[in-house]
Order: structure tokens, then sequence, then C-alpha cells
């Protein structure tokens, strides 16, 4: 995978309604979406994965945000966090800046103007947010949501294209089915097993992918997940 050739958001939002909503928006715009509904979740996934902007609500279900963005600061994280929140007065602000978030944007707001302090904080970091995937021979361009492997442009379905995605913004790790149930198809939790669903998709993913090819590049761990990996 090319250096940084994406920007991967961890949204922390326990607004089901509104989760869905931003992350809709933002996987349009070219981001890579992961989302998290608790503190405890969140402060998990920042351990486990590599994010180049956190946005976060406040009003979590388990923990005051504020309490959440402080021990990241005390542990020396520096992942820029753009705090997203109902609480719009001025004490509130000052505070979330104070603890250490990057930028403060207070609901409701328009999202092109969210979309604007993303852009803002990735040019401020270094990081500006590029919309293109590149998994050896393979291309995603995150923007047009079209995929191409050397000369040849294949033809997935949306869903397909969410879960090829994610396998490249994690290029070289194993990626586990539960991981997948709430990344991509944005199940926190579920009552019956998503394994045979996920299964089915990445076999017809496999075939659109290596068809005429010598080259594999979907791996399959077994008893684990799944890996997108070029090998050369």
């Amino acid at each position: 995978m090319t250096a940084d050739p994406s920007t991967h958001i961890l949204l922390i939002e326990d607004d089901a309604k509104v989760a869905l909503s931003l992350r809709k928006g933002l996987l349009e715009a070219g981001f890579v979406i992961t989302t998290a509904r608790t503190a405890a979740d969140a402060d998990t996934l920042l351990t486990e994965q590599s994010f180049q902007l956190v946005l976060l609500d406040l009003g979590l279900p388990d923990r005051d945000g504020i309490d959440l963005l402080r021990q990241w600061r005390d542990q020396g994280a520096r992942t820029p966090v753009l705090i997203l929140t109902a609480r719009d007065a001025v004490d509130d602000r000052v505070r979330g800046l104070d603890t250490g978030a990057d930028d403060y944007l207070a609901k409701p707001f328009a999202f092109n103007e969210l979309l604007a302090r993303i852009r803002a904080l990735c040019r401020r970091s270094g990081r500006n947010p590029e919309n293109i995937l590149s998994v050896g021979p393979l291309r995603i361009d995150l923007l047009n949501r079209r995929v191409q492997r050397g000369e040849n442009e294949l033809e997935l379905t949306p869903r397909e294209f969410d879960v090829l995605a994610y396998l490249a913004s994690q290029a070289g790790a194993t990626v586990s089915r539960d991981t997948l149930t709430r990344d991509v198809w944005n199940i926190q939790r579920r009552s019956s097993s998503m394994d045979n669903v996920i299964d089915v998709l990445i076999a017809r993913l496999r075939e659109k992918l290596e068809k005429g090819f010598d080259q594999p590049l979907l791996h399959t761990i077994r008893g684990v997940g799944y890996k997108l990996k070029a090998d050369t």
C-alpha cells in the first residue's frame, strides 16, 4: 500500500441515526470510516488501529468524552481530535480545547463545514486526504468508487466495494468477521451470525479480483478472518 493513501477517521457517536448519516456522507467524500458508540469501544479501537483523525461526541453512554480525551492526551496520543457535540456554551468549547481537542464544532452543523474542518486538520497535521488506495496492482478510487486491477476495471456492488476498501485500509493485517460486521455493516451488537453473509460476499469479491490473474490478493486466514495483501 502506498504511504498515507487515505484518511482513516474514527467516528465516536452513540446516536445510531446520527452515526449512520455521518458515516454515509464521509464515505461518499472518500474517507475510510470506523465507528464506535461507546468510550470503551473507542479506546480499544484507538489502541489497536491507526487513525488520522477522531470525531468525538462528548455525550457517550459509559463515559464523558472530555474524560476520554484527557486520558488519551495523558497517555501521549497525538491523533487530531475534532469534537462534535450539542454542548455549545463558550465554557464547554474552552474546556474541550484546553483538554486537547484540535477543533470544536457544535451541533447542529452543516456537513460542508464539517468537511472543511476535516480538511483543515489534515493540512495542519501534514496529512492531506487523498482518495486512492493501492495494494500491489489494485487501485481503489474512494471518491468515485471505482476499482482497477492493472488495466482492468472491476464491477463491484456497493457492499463489495465497502468491504474491499476497508480491507485495503488495513492492507497486510488480518481483519476478523466481527470487525467487518462492526465497521462495514455498522452492526455493533448482533443476535445472529453474519459469518455466512460475509463468507459469501468474500467469495464473490475474490472471484472478481482474481479471475484471470495468477497473483492472489485476498487471503483467508482460517479461523481468524481475511487479509488483503499483494505477495511479492
